[in-house]
C-alpha cells in the first residue's frame, strides 16, 4: 500500500514521462501528475534540478524517494508496487530488462528524435532517424510474430516503455502501416484497463 500519494513531475508531450503516467494507471496506483513548463526552462531550474539534477523529466516524488529516469521509475514502480509487471523469473527479467535498453537505445534515437524534429523544431539529423525507425520497427515486428505482448504472456514495463514513442512515431513522419503485427499489439496496450494516451500533436505545433 502507498502511504504518500506519488508525484509524477512531467511533460504532457514527452514520451518519456507518458511511460510513467501510463504505468501509474495500468497499475491502479494513486498519483498526483506535476507539469514541468519545458518551454519556459523548468526542468533547468530550481526547484526541478532537486529533484533531478540531469534537467530531464520524468521524475518522481514516492515518500522519501525521489527518483529520475523513466526506466528506473518503471522498475521502481513495477518492484515496489505491481510485482506483476516485472516477474521475478531470471530469464523473463532479462528479456524485460534486454528491451529496456532498446527504448533507452534505438527508440529515442529513432523514432522519439524523428518526433522531436518534426513536433519541436529540434535540429536533427532525420534521415538517420527515421531510417533506425524503420530499422528497429522491423525488428520488433519479427520480434511479435505469434506474441501478444513483448515478454512472455502479460503485459510487462516492456510493453510500456516501448508503446509512447511507437504508438507517436507517425508525428515523425514513421509510416507503421508497414507492421501489422506492431499494430495489433499497440491496440492490445490500448485496451488495457486504465490505459491513457498521450496527446496526438500537429507537425510545427509546439515550437
Amino acid at each position: 500500500m502507498m502511504t504518500d500519494v506519488l508525484k509524477i513531475y512531467g511533460f504532457p508531450l514527452s514520451g518519456h514521462s507518458h511511460r510513467v503516467e501510463l504505468f501509474a494507471n495500468l497499475a491502479g496506483l494513486e498519483h498526483k501528475y506535476v507539469l514541468v513548463d519545458l518551454a519556459a526552462g523548468e526542468h533547468k531550474k530550481e526547484p526541478f534540478l532537486k529533484l533531478n539534477p540531469f534537467g530531464q523529466v520524468p521524475a518522481i516524488e514516492d515518500g522519501d524517494v525521489v527518483l529520475a529516469d523513466s526506466n528506473a521509475i518503471l522498475v521502481y514502480l513495477a518492484k515496489k508496487y505491481a510485482p506483476d509487471w516485472l516477474p521475478s523469473d531470471p530469464l523473463i527479467e532479462a528479456e524485460i530488462q534486454r528491451l529496456l535498453s532498446v527504448a533507452a537505445g534505438e527508440i529515442k534515437y529513432g523514432p522519439a528524435l524523428a518526433r522531436l524534429a518534426t513536433v519541436f523544431g529540434a535540429a536533427v539529423d532525420v534521415e538517420k532517424a527515421t531510417d533506425l525507425s524503420n530499422l528497429v520497427f522491423g525488428r520488433i515486428e519479427k520480434h511479435l510474430e505469434g506474441r501478444d505482448w513483448a515478454v512472455g504472456e502479460m503485459p510487462t514495463i516492456a510493453d510500456v516503455a516501448l508503446y509512447s514513442y511507437t504508438a507517436h512515431a507517425p508525428e515523425g513522419n514513421v509510416d507503421l502501416a508497414p507492421y501489422p503485427n506492431i499494430l495489433n499489439w499497440l491496440a492490445r496496450i490500448e485496451a488495457l484497463p486504465g490505459f491513457v494516451g498521450m496527446p496526438v500533436t500537429k507537425v510545427g505545433l509546439v515550437a
